[in-house]
């Protein structure tokens, strides 16, 4: 039905579109605290955030390699041109649910899942890379959220002990201060991570269709997914900025602070080991270990019960999407 040339373009164009979704989604993870505590305007938020994103996503390409070859298996999906496009409708599809209803779930397991569902519809099982599935996203998936919420708390515990001695207007008019550092660290290591997958997917992508020899990500794919990613950012989530800055606990600037930091430091060290982890679980789970330092009544936890019943469908939501999407498509094809 259609030239291959022409299916890959419009492959290109829809991972794009996935990556503008992703930076319109998720850019509440690096703004959401900074706006809750009034220490900056939402405007001045989102364009910080959008270029922060955009340079952060062209720092490397570890993921991006992760998600090219380390999910299904290349030679084995090698000519199904229709699989790439199939991922990305599952991830798209589950990405504005999730959107419309305000819900933080990750656009990386949406990713990863629709990919995961597309391949099983081509070839079975045995076109996915258990080992690469397991140590590269469900361990993350479980460990990102603990590492998260352990630094947050740890974070906020050792700032309440050496401030504990300064009255708490001093402390929250130098962590507003401070806030704007660590912002901008969490935006940064955003675009680091969840950019690079969308790169991953377009040359898995250009793989199939023959035309990069191996998962290395060209120029142009890096330029493109970043721009499609800071556009994204710039456009926001103002629902998902909601949630996660007022729903799980009520922030001050010092909160805000040891959340942003914690969760940039899991997220660029996930970053360094090539590990497509969520933002949003890793940023969350920060927020709600931030919470309980203070007291454990401090958190809402039936917001908790609410964000982890949607990462847990994620995965197999998204990878059903991408099953169905890809015998559709291939109906269409032939």
């Amino acid at each position: 039905m259609f030239d291959v040339p022409v299916l890959l373009v419009l492959i290109v164009l829809v991972a794009l579109v996935f990556d503008f979704t992703n930076g319109a989604h998720d850019c509440a993870n690096a703004i959401a605290t900074v706006v809750s505590t009034k220490v900056v305007t939402p405007r001045f938020a989102v364009a910080a955030a959008a270029a922060l994103n955009l340079g952060g996503a062209l720092l490397g390409t570890e993921v991006a390699k992760t998600l090219g070859g380390g999910i299904v298996l290349p030679e084995v999906v090698q000519g199904s041109h229709v699989l790439v496009l199939a991922a990305l409708v599952g991830a798209i599809a589950w990405n504005c649910i999730t959107w419309y209803f305000g819900i933080p779930s990750s656009s990386s397991h949406a990713l990863i899942g629709g990919l995961i569902g597309a391949a099983v519809g081509h070839g079975g099982f045995a076109t996915l890379n258990a080992g690469g599935i397991v140590g590269k996203v469900l361990l993350p998936l479980v460990l990102s959220p603990l590492a998260g919420f352990a630094a947050g708390f740890l974070i906020m515990w050792a700032i309440y002990w050496i401030c504990a001695r300064i009255a708490r207007g001093k402390v929250n008019a130098a962590f507003r201060r401070l806030q704007l550092l660590s912002a901008g660290f969490m935006a940064t290591s955003h675009g680091l991570n969840d950019a690079q997958k969308t790169m991953g997917i377009v040359t898995l992508a250009l793989l199939i269709f023959g035309k990069v020899d191996s998962v290395e990500v060209p120029l142009w794919v890096k330029l493109c997914c970043a721009m499609a990613m800071a556009m994204g950012t710039a456009v926001g989530g103002w629902k998902i900025v909601k949630t996660m800055g007022h729903r799980i606990f009520k922030l001050e600037p010092v909160h805000g602070f040891a959340a942003e930091g914690a969760a940039s430091l899991v997220i660029s060290g996930a970053s360094m080991l090539g590990a497509p982890v969520s933002t949003t679980h890793t940023i969350s789970a920060c927020i709600f270990g931030v919470g309980s330092s203070k007291r454990l009544s401090a958190v809402r936890w039936g917001v908790a019960g609410q964000l982890v019943t949607a990462w847990i469908l994620t995965l197999p939501a998204s990878a059903l999407v991408g099953f169905i999407s890809y015998w559709l498509l291939h109906f269409i094809w032939n």
